[in-house]
């Protein structure tokens, strides 16, 4: 492999020439296993913080499910007391996993975890945990995985990791500066998106039952008790049967094309494609067996079906489909595990779908204004969704091109 000027080729592949590559062991002051003796009689309420190997995320600290330890219990492994920058990584679940102890937790204690303490003159954590979490750090623990059943890494597989290092801590700085960056879009992002699905779901119990009419549609006042609880005076019960044509699809996984014209619908969240459709219309997906009552598919147009997927089709004229779908996807999953079917697999049957009760707005327009909102509501997180993969990418290219050399900050 011809290696550009400036560059050279080392055991972690090319990087720039005025860069090492050191053995983990050679840039740490001390690579220690936390507590690792049974600690359960000493659990109390209140105490010495006990991190374990799930609170270690990529990248952060997880600290909504932390243990506590008595200080007696404590005062024993005193020389193993967590110090704001050292490196955690977790040795069992995610193994390799890395995250830097906060400040906050100065003095805590760990179980089982690996516990790095770096030479700080020299290194900046943040960019050794960054290398750590990298595709080329995590291939490296992969590759040095030790266990049968539960794969974990000891702390003679982590001395020996090699590492990149730049120069200085000022680049070091630097990259880890602008790979914070990233994971800060990213991490607003996803609590943008956690809030943006709490609302949503807030808006479906709210007017998916009635208990909050769109202005210029509550005809009447109070609410009367039915089958399926409090609803207005002006709303109905209807069965799904009644409103709607049930039928399971007639197709198998053979018939799926990987560059097929057409949606085809199977037992999963993802849609697959086919050449040749059996339907033109308006439709709810939901299959009749596996994960049942998880998994829902609205479609207005041209599709197949799987044989062990129920189509729900021919809605009624003052009925709409996408409401129904709504209403389905938020309701339907109870009725399933309660009408389930126990065979081989969970399975549901045609009357499990033809007598599920649903509560309908007296108006066709009415029913299109809820579904409208709540798609809408769909709408607008797919999209931050999609702005969170693509920052999600954007990251793992920096990190290919930031953590090697390829791209110099300073």
């Amino acid at each position: 492999m011809e290696v550009k000027p400036g560059y050279k080729m080392t055991d972690v592949g090319v990087i720039p020439e005025d860069w090492e590559v050191k053995k983990f062991k050679d840039i740490s002051e001390k690579i220690m296993v936390g507590i690792a003796s049974a600690a359960t009689h000493a659990y109390r309420e209140d105490g010495i913080v006990l991190l374990r190997n799930q609170n270690i995320k990529d990248g952060y600290l997880d600290d909504n499910d932390i243990l506590y330890i008595s200080e007696e219990y404590e005062v024993l492994f005193k020389n193993k007391r967590l110090k704001a920058g050292d490196l955690l990584t977790a040795r069992t679940g995610y193994p390799g996993t890395t995250c830097i102890v906060p400040k906050k937790y100065e003095g805590a204690q760990s179980f089982t975890t690996l516990i790095t303490r770096l030479k700080q003159q020299e290194l900046q954590s943040d960019f050794i945990c960054y290398y750590i979490n990298s595709e080329k750090g995590q291939f490296f623990f992969e590759s040095n995985q030790i266990g049968g059943g539960q794969k974990n890494v000891n702390a003679g597989s982590l001395k020996t990791m090699p590492i990149p290092i730049p120069p200085n801590k000022e680049e070091q700085h630097a990259i880890a500066t602008a790979l914070s960056d990233a994971d800060a879009l990213i991490h607003s992002l996803e609590r943008l998106i956690a809030k943006k699905r709490d609302i949503r779901q807030g808006a479906m119990q709210e007017l998916l039952t009635g208990k909050k009419r769109l202005p210029g549609f509550e005809k009447k006042k109070g609410y009367k008790q039915t089958e399926v609880g409090m609803i207005p005076e002006d709303w109905e019960v209807k069965c799904l049967g009644e409103v709607s044509f049930i039928k399971t699809g007639s197709r198998n996984n053979e018939n799926k094309v990987e560059d097929g014209i057409y949606p085809f619908y199977v037992r999963s969240p993802n849609v697959e494609k086919i050449n040749t459709y059996a339907y033109d219309c308006e439709a709810i997906l939901v299959p009749g067996e596996g994960n049942i009552g998880n998994i829902f598919h609205y479609i207005n147009g041209r599709f197949d079906v799987h044989q062990r997927v129920y189509a729900i089709t021919r809605f009624s004229n003052e009925i709409s489909g996408k409401f129904i779908f709504y209403y389905m996807s938020k309701y339907f999953g109870h009725h399933a595990l309660t009408y389930t079917v126990k065979a081989t697999v969970d399975s549901l049957r045609l009357p499990t779908f033809q007598g599920f009760d649903i509560a309908t707005p007296p108006t066709l327009s009415e029913q299109t204004a809820i579904a409208a909102i709540l798609s809408d509501m769909d709408a607008e997180i797919a999209a931050l969704e999609s702005k969170l993969t693509k920052a999600r990418q954007i990251k793992q290219g920096m990190m290919q091109e930031l953590l090697t050399g390829r791209i110099r900050l300073t």
